[in-house]
């Protein structure tokens, strides 16, 4: 017999939809379970790092009688050292808890850190990863990584088959250095010789470490000022109408997991071409539902996107595998799963 105290959990983890206008993923987790009639505590919306810290510490601790499992986001980096206070605070209070691992980094921080990383993944009741990628990389530290991929609301984005590319580029990320929103440009200059007709959207904010003001200046530089469109930050609900106005999605980035951005593009049919770094080459498959390409190379990104252009079979039969990968991750497919997984490791 199930209890309502089965049903409510603590996620720990970035609620900052309401700095930076994105709702994460473990925001989207927060409500979704919600809305299925979980009870639900959320932790950090603070803007400060040690604010944020603090107040995740503080949560688990002063409403452990109010939740039977947490569910904590582990990143890299400084951002490590939350996930082992928050975690040990919930074994003080004997609460169990389910650690789900973020970012293409973390692995080489694990490598570094291999006593802490160990001890505390070992100490979860379960461990989770969005990406083979990332269970393969962690398998060392915890040989039961169960992979819950980023989902997708499929329904809010509308597929157009690409059965004739056309020289309509976009881009979708933060301006950050590590995605390598230059390349994308670099590429586009190399397509305009053969399609002066071509176009570039590049979509998203900027991150404030120069890149950004570094893609304005390289298109500049290459004459294409008049055909890369720098949009800024789109709302979530417009963000399939932006992919949607180009046939061809860039993923340009040196470091990537599973990045929702690519799967976003594939559920709108946008052909992908993209570099084979990371996890990227556990989601897409060269030739079958993408194009990859070596990370910061813009003579083949440009080969790839011009093959796309020149072989509408080609453009097709990504467009529609693209989709098909998709929909395997909706969100009524993916939100089970997680109810399962946190309904087995409750305890009041």
């Amino acid at each position: 017999m199930t209890t309502m105290a089965d049903h409510s959990v603590l996620i720990v983890g970035n609620f900052l939809s309401g700095h930076v206008g994105v709702r994460g993923v473990c925001e989207e987790l927060a409500v979704r379970l919600q809305q299925v009639g979980w009870s639900v505590i959320t932790t950090s919306d603070r803007a400060s790092k040690v604010a944020r810290m603090y107040d995740m510490v503080r949560t688990a601790w002063a409403r452990r009688r109010n939740y039977s499992v947490a569910q904590v986001d582990l990143f890299s980096g400084p951002a490590f050292l939350w996930g082992e206070a928050v975690c040990h605070t919930l074994r003080a209070a004997g609460k169990p808890f389910v650690i789900t691992l973020h970012g293409g980094s973390l692995p080489e921080f694990a490598a570094q850190h291999e006593v802490r990383c160990r001890k505390l993944l070992r100490s979860a009741a379960a461990v989770t990863a969005p990406s083979n990628f990332l269970r393969e990389a962690m398998r060392r530290f915890r040989d039961d990584v169960v992979v819950l991929p980023n989902a997708l609301e499929i329904a809010n984005y509308p597929f157009r088959l690409r059965s004739q590319a056309r020289p309509n580029l976009v881009w979708v990320r933060a301006f950050d250095a590590i995605y390598n929103p230059v390349l994308a440009v670099r590429a586009m200059r190399i397509v305009t010789s053969q399609f002066p007709e071509a176009r570039l959207i590049m979509v998203g904010p900027d991150k404030g470490d120069g890149t950004f003001g570094a893609t304005r200046a390289e298109a500049l530089k290459l004459g294409l000022q008049d055909r890369v469109e720098f949009t800024g930050r789109v709302p979530k609900q417009e963000l399939a109408a932006s992919i949607n106005r180009g046939d061809i999605f860039l993923n340009t980035t040196n470091i990537d997991n599973t990045p929702v951005t690519v799967m976003e593009a594939m559920a709108c049919g946008a052909c992908v071409v993209s570099t084979n770094v990371g996890g990227i080459p556990y989601i897409l498959k060269q030739e079958e539902n993408a194009l990859l390409v070596p990370p910061g190379n813009p003579e083949a990104m440009a080969a790839a996107i011009i093959r796309l252009i020149q072989a509408p079979e080609l453009a097709a039969r990504l467009s529609r595998a693209g989709r098909t990968t998709a929909e395997q991750i909706d969100w009524p497919v993916v939100l089970n799963r997680w109810i399962h997984l946190l309904s087995s490791h409750a305890r009041g």
